[in-house]
């Protein structure tokens, strides 16, 4: 059918090719006087034109009898009874005009409008077009001098056609677009009577409005609001203003963000509408969350200039809002993908600031109007643990979701004095499985350390600390010491004790340990704090960094370390004893030359609380003490005393440590009366059969050690 329909116009385009000047005028006559006039004026008609006048005739009554173009009856001639075939008002499609000018544009001009009247064909179906001059509904080619087709006539069909000939003639004239959908061709008529354009029409002309045609190309900003403003009174986009919604926002993606967000910051319906639109497609989205990531990075606006000079701060609420729409879609997931790192540093900023910070007033005021209008939780920082929710789930990482449900991460999130223990089982949780992640987000919450915002640095030091094993240190170890480095000297203790987990980790690695020498006072310093895990965590960074090669105790380190590891042997966690004996161990092995003699004199104090700790209860650490013992003995070129250590005659030991060292006999029993008070009683069973060794006296006397 639709190459009978075409061939039905092969004669308007044969008319065209011939004469390029408008048609003629019609002239008013009477239906059953629809005969070739006899006075001058036909003179004036050429030859040609009545065999062309007379093929015409005969073309548009086979063109009338087609079902699918037949007018449709109005609701007067309803009343009056059926219609004649051919009779009736034409209900035709409202289209817009295409003048004579605009055919110089016939290139993407008649493409544009093509894809406008298919997008509103179903809009326009409906509607009627009221001529000017009269109250009745006509078809788009009537003019006001025709007569009213649904008043009932004894005419014949033939004087009916001709006169529709009349009426159509001037459509014929101009030009004629082919609906490939509908398969109808329909002329557009460019007469002095083209009726007023309809709303289709209109929206056709504000949103796509051609630059050839306009004399000042229409900025992008004003068409992003002119489709939110139509967008408002409409339940459903139409595909084609999908398409071209994702095209304005593929080419010009930072004004369409920005206008967007300023002209609907609370996300209305139309708004969600785009959203939803945008995130139907991922390469529109690829483009889309940069814009978007760059609002929400700028906490709590940002100010970012469009092309029509308007640089209105846009809150960095709206663009989370703005997300959690878009990730709705499922379409999306492949663009969330690629940039899941840094939407979750993003996400993560908000819900820490939200919670350590009360919001500025006009932040307030604006998510006042947000979860009013969106029935979300009145508090901004638990709809950023929704979207990041959200966003975990879109990227089909749910078990991450349900072990922090199940361990009550969620609501440790939201608390402000438990929300970096919140962060740290969020960082092990995707930890384990999700290794590259979480060193891509490593990186980033580097760079916003750069930004020394106090409320940031506990949360994110404490992720940092649980993915520091999979990080390459050799590209980040510098920035990640430095960063441990400021928090170990921090007052705050939470701060100490990740700065210190943080360093075990660094400690382990040969590169970052030989870097940590000045690192050593601090450390030293932390051997005296009252929590015991933290002097265990500092002890364990003094050990991993012994551990590696060519790394030896500086002359002014050995001496101060080894009087704060005697002070540890006897510290309430059996723990720190192991601990601080094998590194005393350790220790008197790597001492430089030059550190030897002043460590002498330590290491002889050492001697009785090590002597002591050979009767332990714990078996590690009595084997340890012996060990050590052994070295100091070793160290001190005390051959006796190594001697009944390798025969293990310990009984024998305290003799031979008094007699040989009378001089310091006093100072031995003063250490020997405080392990009286110690829990263990192999301990105060062993201090007891020291002090009451016998001993050499004044004048050669054998005394004992209680005398």
């Amino acid at each position: 059918m639709a190459g009978r329909l075409l061939g039905l116009f092969r004669v308007f385009r044969g008319k065209k090719k011939k004469s390029h000047e408008a048609a003629p005028p019609q002239q008013h006559e009477n239906p059953e006087q629809f005969q070739p006039p006899e006075d001058n004026a036909a003179l004036d008609h050429t030859e040609e034109k009545k065999p062309a006048r007379g093929r015409f005739r005969k073309t548009l009554k086979t063109f009338w009898k087609f079902p699918r173009i037949r007018r449709r009856k109005t609701g007067s001639a309803a009343a009056e009874g059926p219609a004649e075939p051919g009779s009736g008002l034409t209900e035709r499609q409202a289209e817009p005009d295409v003048s004579p000018e605009s055919r110089a544009h016939s290139g993407n001009n008649a493409i544009r409008f093509q894809r406008v009247i298919a997008v509103h064909m179903a809009m326009a179906e409906s509607l009627a077009i009221t001529n000017t001059n009269n109250e009745g509904t006509q078809g788009i080619t009537n003019t006001d001098n025709s007569p009213d087709p649904a008043e009932p006539s004894g005419d014949s069909e033939v004087a009916r056609n001709d006169q529709r000939a009349k009426a159509d003639m001037a459509v014929t004239e101009d030009v004629d677009i082919t609906n490939a959908k509908t398969r109808d061709t329909r002329g557009i008529a460019n007469t002095d009577t083209m009726p007023s354009p309809t709303l289709s029409q209109e929206l056709i002309f504000d949103y796509f409005k051609d630059p050839c045609v306009s004399s000042q190309q229409q900025q992008v900003p004003a068409k992003v609001k002119n489709i939110h403003q139509s967008l408002m009174s409409q339940v459903t986009v139409n595909v084609w203003l999908q398409i071209d919604i994702l095209k304005l926002a593929e080419e010009h993606t930072a004004d369409v963000v920005l206008t967007l967000l300023r002209c609907a910051p609370t996300c209305d319906r139309a708004a969600a509408m785009i959203w939803r639109i945008i995130g139907s497609s991922s390469p529109t989205v690829e483009k889309v969350l940069p814009v978007l990531l760059c609002v929400m990075e700028n906490w709590p606006l940002h100010s970012m200039c469009t092309s029509d000079g308007d640089n209105e701060e846009v809150f960095a609420l709206a663009a989370t809002l703005g997300l959690w729409v878009i990730l709705q879609v499922p379409e999306c997931h492949k663009a969330m993908n690629l940039y899941s790192s840094r939407l979750f540093v993003a996400l993560l900023v908000h819900v820490v600031i939200t919670t350590q910070q009360i919001p500025p007033e006009k932040v307030a005021t604006f998510w006042r109007a947000c979860w009013q209008a969106h029935h979300l939780h009145c508090k901004p920082n638990r709809f950023a643990v929704q979207a990041m929710k959200a966003l975990l789930c879109r990227l089909q990482w749910n078990h991450v979701v349900l072990a922090m449900e199940r361990k009550r991460g969620w609501d440790m999130l939201l608390c402000a004095d438990t929300q970096h223990y919140a962060v740290g089982l969020l960082a092990r949780e995707l930890f384990h499985v999700l290794d590259p992640f979480c060193s891509r987000i490593a990186f980033r919450l580097l760079r916003q350390h750069s930004r020394e915002e106090p409320c940031w640095e506990l949360p994110f030091l404490a992720f940092l600390v649980e993915v520091l094993g999979g990080l390459d240190l050799i590209e980040c170890g510098d920035r990640v010491l430095e960063m441990m480095s400021r928090h170990l000297r921090s007052e705050c203790r939470e701060r100490r004790r990740l700065a210190l987990r943080g360093l075990v980790v660094l400690s382990k690695d040969p590169s970052m340990a030989r870097r940590m020498y000045p690192l050593s006072q601090s450390l030293l310093e932390l051997l005296g704090d009252t929590d015991g895990e933290v002097v265990s965590m500092s002890l364990h960074v003094f050990t991993n960094v012994l551990q590696h090669k060519d790394i030896l105790v500086s002359s002014t380190t050995a001496p101060k370390l080894a009087e704060a590891l005697l002070l540890l042997f006897d510290h309430d966690s059996s723990y720190v004893h192991l601990l601080s004996i094998q590194l005393f161990d350790k220790m008197m092995n790597l001492v430089e030359d030059d550190g030897k003699k002043p460590m002498e004199k330590i290491l002889c104090q050492s001697l009785l609380p090590l002597f002591l700790h050979c009767h332990e209860d714990n078996q590690r650490v009595a084997n340890a003490s012996r060990e050590t013992l052994l070295g100091a003995a070793e160290f001190l070129k005390r051959r006796d005393l190594k001697r009944l250590l390798k025969k293990e005659q310990l009984s024998k030991f305290a003799e031979c440590l008094l007699a040989e060292d009378s001089s310091s006999v006093a100072e031995h029993l003063r250490r020997a009366l405080s392990y009286l008070q110690s829990p263990q009683e192999p301990l105060r069973e062993a201090a007891i059969r020291f002090m009451g060794e016998p001993r050499a006296g004044p004048g050669g006397r054998v005394g004992t050690g209680l005398a």
